[in-house]
């Protein structure tokens, strides 16, 4: 008999975790190539992990809401000796005369979230020791960060948590990495370390909180209701939190006269509907001007690798699409500037149907380098996005609306009714200064003022 382990596959660029949701199948269930065995969730998108093989499954390594590596083993699939598997890098065929693990034994239980024998090719991160010395639980990522930043096992067991049963996570982590230097030692970690000084708790209410770590006090009447966050919600709130400790936001404002794209539009969306069965929107016409604007200041289209900046080669554009919850969610339209008018209005509106029905796949959330987002969907008329990390910059568009403005004549300035928007640009300081953000900003804006009313390319 052959046992194939089942790996925890990589869902996307900087994705190195993801959470189980349910388990399809139980031990002993007969699977074929392809069939669902589990379902996961990341920070960006809920998928289904396949069988890659034919078999029955032999063991189950994590219970449901457990959050695994990338590249660890989440299950063992039994097949018949010299089966075929398929090609995959996640998949490794182990031999074996008698069978590795039985049938019948159970889930290993949350208390041991991983397997007593380390797998072969996880990733290093995956395979380090993941407890304190009390049995404390740290995933891979917060290992990371502690090995990075020099944080020793004692320092790491004194910092607060405000996951599920005081585990820390990577908010955590951002945290107490910016307040480290006003950090202490608790009273046994002293006593161990008495080489090191002790810096003095703060005294005031409000840096005595941040100083341990603890959360506000909040007031609660009778008719308060406490709702716990959704996983998404959990999700999204530590990737912001993130990205503001990450990149110095900088976020420059222009106002743009768009109204010979707003009487195009009335003008063609009838003929256009009832031609293509869809709506064309603002949308696409926003993402055109981008596109071009990235070409001509490439410096936006890029992420930052340490000390390093990654220029990258294809121009991805995210577009912030709602969820059903209330959440949002970037699903990205590849090669952007390789698309027509027509491209990419049914490539927004092909996307943003299956955001809205959560039937977006894995890689239609990948590989973005630039994200859009229109607030003006709500009535906003400006904000000040947060930028989608590991990107540089951000766009946000406002309500379009009828506001007089002065306008250039043959005959003179006049005054007229003129449809206008703000458009406001988040860009990350460190690689992105005022001079190439409000040039970039500018020239988005020109594009849409000089659009052409008279185009028939949809």
């Amino acid at each position: 008999m052959a046992l194939v382990e089942l790996i925890m596959p990589k869902m996307g660029e900087s994705i190195i975790e993801a959470t189980i949701l349910n388990w399809v199948k139980e031990v002993g269930d007969t699977v074929e190539v392809d069939d669902t065995i589990l379902e996961i969730a990341t920070d960006k998108v809920d998928s289904e992990v396949p069988s890659p093989v034919d078999g029955t499954i032999s063991k189950i390594l994590f219970e449901v809401d457990a959050t695994i590596a990338v590249g660890e083993v989440i299950a063992l699939i039994e097949t018949e000796a010299g089966a075929e598997v398929a090609a995959s890098p996640a998949v490794e065929v182990k031999q074996s005369e008698s069978p590795v693990v039985k049938a019948s034994e159970s889930v290993v239980p949350k208390a041991s979230p991983a397997p007593a024998a380390a797998p072969k090719n996880v990733p290093a991160t995956a395979t380090a020791t993941v407890a304190s010395s009390e049995g404390r639980f740290y995933s891979p990522l917060v290992r990371t960060i502690a090995k990075a930043e020099h944080i020793g096992q004692a320092e790491l067991d004194s910092i607060p948590g405000s996951g599920k049963n005081g585990r820390v996570n990577k908010a955590d982590m951002l945290a107490y990495l910016k307040r480290r230097d006003n950090s202490f030692l608790d009273s046994q970690t002293a006593r161990q370390s008495n080489s090191q000084t002790v810096a003095t708790p703060p005294t005031s209410p409000l840096s005595l909180g941040e100083g341990l770590g603890e959360r506000a006090t909040t007031s609660l009447s009778g008719t308060d209701e406490i709702v716990e966050m959704g996983r998404m919600r959990k999700l999204i709130a530590d990737h912001m939190v993130m990205s503001k400790a990450t990149s110095p936001h900088v976020t420059s404002f222009i106002e743009v006269d768009v109204t010979d794209i707003v009487n195009w539009r009335n003008k063609v969306k009838g003929p256009f509907k009832a031609k293509h069965g869809q709506n064309i929107t603002f949308t696409p016409i926003f993402i055109e001007a981008v596109a071009k604007a990235i070409r001509d200041f490439p410096g936006v289209n890029v992420s930052v690798d340490g000390d390093k900046i990654i220029k990258k080669g294809n121009i991805n554009i995210g577009m912030a699409a709602a969820l059903p919850t209330g959440n949002l969610i970037v699903p990205v339209i590849k090669n952007a500037d390789q698309l027509n008018l027509m491209g990419l209005t049914k490539a927004v509106n092909d996307l943003a149907g299956r955001a809205r029905e959560n039937k977006l796949k894995p890689e239609d959330i990948q590989g973005g380098t630039f994200t859009l987002t229109n607030v003006g969907t709500f009535g906003n008329v400006m904000g000040t996005p947060i930028i989608n990390q590991p990107q540089v910059a951000i766009l946000a568009v406002g309500a379009i609306r009828k506001k007089p403005a002065v306008v250039e004549t043959e005959y003179g300035d006049l005054i007229a009714v003129r449809q206008l928007m703000f458009m406001s640009l988040s860009y990350d300081h460190r690689v992105v200064d005022g001079m190439l953000g409000g040039s970039f900003l500018r020239r988005i804006g020109d594009y849409l003022e000089g659009f052409d009313d008279g185009r028939t390319d949809v």
